[in-house]
């Protein structure tokens, strides 16, 4: 059975993800639940598993029973099964893998420097030239706890500095009394 597209465990950079698996099937006929189940983790432990139950869960007027085995590369398998009907749902799923190597992070070469403002023109205060969100390096979030992402303040993800935009400069002639006071020099 082909395993299709890995669902993301986590969004951190790089996200990880992992497959999983759920289907059911039907025990012999003159099983009981408990008995399959007990088949069930006898065979798993001898393949190298370690599992847990099968036990009874607390519960309703039907005997349910559950079955955890844990293989030692990560991979996990989930069995339950009740007196009250032959079939038995079987769980799996692949430990969390990262996909790629996370991207180093570096900062992006500004857009304006000193000897490339246009005339009329002042670098951004802000960025100094970067034309990206000075916060956030130009990420557009930050690393958080899961989901994994945090959206920048600064910049609320469009990844440019919110005061030229992206231009690295400003104009001279359309700076407020309070921008013009970054620039002494003016």
């Amino acid at each position: 059975m082909p395993l299709g597209v890995p669902e993301a465990v986590d969004r951190y950079e790089a996200s990880s993800y992992r497959h999983s698996v759920a289907f059911r099937g039907e025990r012999p006929a003159g099983a009981g639940a408990a008995d399959a189940l007990a088949r069930a983790a006898g065979l798993l432990a001898a393949a190298g598993w370690e599992v847990a139950g099968p036990e009874e869960e607390a519960g309703g007027a039907v005997r349910r029973y559950v079955l955890t085995a844990r293989h030692p590369d990560g991979n996990r398998i989930e069995l339950r099964s009740d007196d009250g009907s032959p079939g038995v749902r079987y769980g799996g799923r692949t430990p969390a893998v990262v996909l790629r190597e996370p991207a180093e992070s570096r900062r992006p070469e500004p857009v304006r420097t000193p000897g490339t403002v246009t005339p009329g023109f002042v670098l951004c205060y802000e960025c100094d030239g970067l034309g990206a969100c000075d916060q956030c390096g130009g990420r557009g979030w930050f690393p958080d706890r899961p989901p994994g992402r945090r959206r920048c303040p600064a910049c609320s993800g469009r990844r440019v500095c919110p005061i030229c935009r992206g231009g690295g400069q400003l104009a001279v002639s359309d700076l407020s009394a309070y921008q013009q006071g970054y620039y002494p020099e003016l």
